[in-house]
């Protein structure tokens, strides 16, 4: 009655009846890692799906046990599992490889990549949007000569580590299961350096200052960045050097702020150039330019100057300077200005006003007033 109970092999592992090893395999793994006891503690359902996984894996991934199985059932295969005792370390060693880190791939290769490295390059808004080139000094590791980045006193190679063999893991049994950890000996590298070099002490590399050249074209802006390869950090034991990432800050500009492709600016203009209009310099990252100043202008009254803002490193044409006139009150007046100015406001008040915004502000007012009265 036992056997009869048990749940189809390829059932438990959802694979049909022709499935290739690799199917079974695939599928053992997907199933074993959803129920892994230390993905589902203090979970008996969980636990017991697991073991019914790794049974059916045991037959199925085994041409004997499976051709009985096609042909008997569970009747052919009864007495010939073990999933109560057995080590099943090479049967779902790669299990484990996928939930502790580890795997039956063997040891991580000793030669890798070394790690890249920012460096942030401080810009004036004149050379971000003009391109230049600027010399920069980082410090870096770069590979030692005289090991040629082994590590290892030259004549000489690194060694298998001791403690693993070779493999960068080690296996350790908790109880029912065997679990793969990195090597604490070689860190995962699978290599021992016997004999180092002296330079570099084993470790591949020696650190130093090094002077770069950087060309930053036009019309880069805030948070870009230039990839200069190869020259990060020095690879580990010989590996590939790193890459070099610069990546752009523009400074606070005195006159212009950027927008995007567009360039703001604020320009004082007097009382009576204001009211009389005229015409301004008005500086440009190109040099000055005339401005025409209608009569009447207001205060935050905006000019554009198309074509002269900046012309993005991504392309399109050139943006646009944008100037907002600042009508700037006068300060330090003489007795005569003074006298000037009260004759004036004296002519207003008979005249009318000239002042409209003032006008139909106050006229507001009265309004708002009356309504709150009402």
């Amino acid at each position: 009655m036992e056997t009869m109970s048990k749940r189809d092999y390829y059932e438990i592992l959802g694979v049909e009846r022709d499935a290739s090893e690799a199917d079974i395999k695939k599928a053992y793994r997907r199933v074993a890692m959803k129920h892994h006891p230390d993905r589902n503690p203090d979970n008996k359902e969980a636990e017991d799906k697991f073991k019914e996984a790794n049974e059916a894996f045991e037959v199925l991934s085994d041409k004997g046990k499976r051709a009985r199985y096609d042909q008997y059932g569970h009747a052919g295969v009864e007495g010939q599992t073990s999933a109560g005792s057995a080590d099943f370390s090479d049967i779902f060693g790669d299990i484990f490889g996928d939930i502790f880190g580890g795997g039956r791939g063997g040891a991580r290769s000793h030669v890798r990549k070394g790690a890249d490295l920012k460096y942030n390059l401080d810009l004036s808004l004149e050379d971000a949007v003009k391109g230049t080139t600027v010399q920069i000094r980082i410090p870096s590791s770069v590979s030692c000569t005289n090991c040629e980045g082994t590590g290892a006193k030259p004549g000489t190679r690194p060694i298998d580590c001791t403690t693993c063999g070779g493999h960068g893991q080690v296996r350790m049994q908790q109880g029912f299961f065997s679990v793969q950890q990195t090597c604490p000996r070689c860190q995962g590298t699978g290599k021992q350096i016997k004999d180092p070099c002296h330079v570099c002490h084993g470790r591949g590399a020696v650190d130093e200052t090094k002077t770069l050249s950087v060309k930053v074209p036009a019309g880069v802006d805030n948070g870009d960045r230039i990839r200069l390869t190869g020259e990060g950090q020095a690879g580990v034991h010989g590996g590939p050097s790193g890459d070099l990432y610069v990546e752009m800050h523009i400074q606070p500009h005195k006159i212009f702020e950027r927008d995007g492709r567009n360039l703001h600016c604020e320009i004082p203009i007097s009382f009576v150039d204001a009211a009389l209009g005229g015409e301004l310099e008005v500086p440009t990252l190109d040099g000055k330019v005339k401005l025409k100043i209608p009569p009447e202008t207001q205060t935050g009254k905006l000019f554009r100057l198309r074509g002269k803002g900046v012309t993005p490193i991504r392309g399109g044409g050139a943006g646009d300077l944008l100037c907002r006139v600042i009508v700037e009150t006068p300060v330090n007046l003489t007795a005569r200005q003074k006298e000037i100015l009260k004759e004036f406001q004296d002519i207003q008040e008979v005249e009318g006003s000239q002042s409209p915004r003032k006008t139909s502000w106050f006229d507001g007012v009265k309004k708002f007033v009356d309504d709150l009265r009402a």
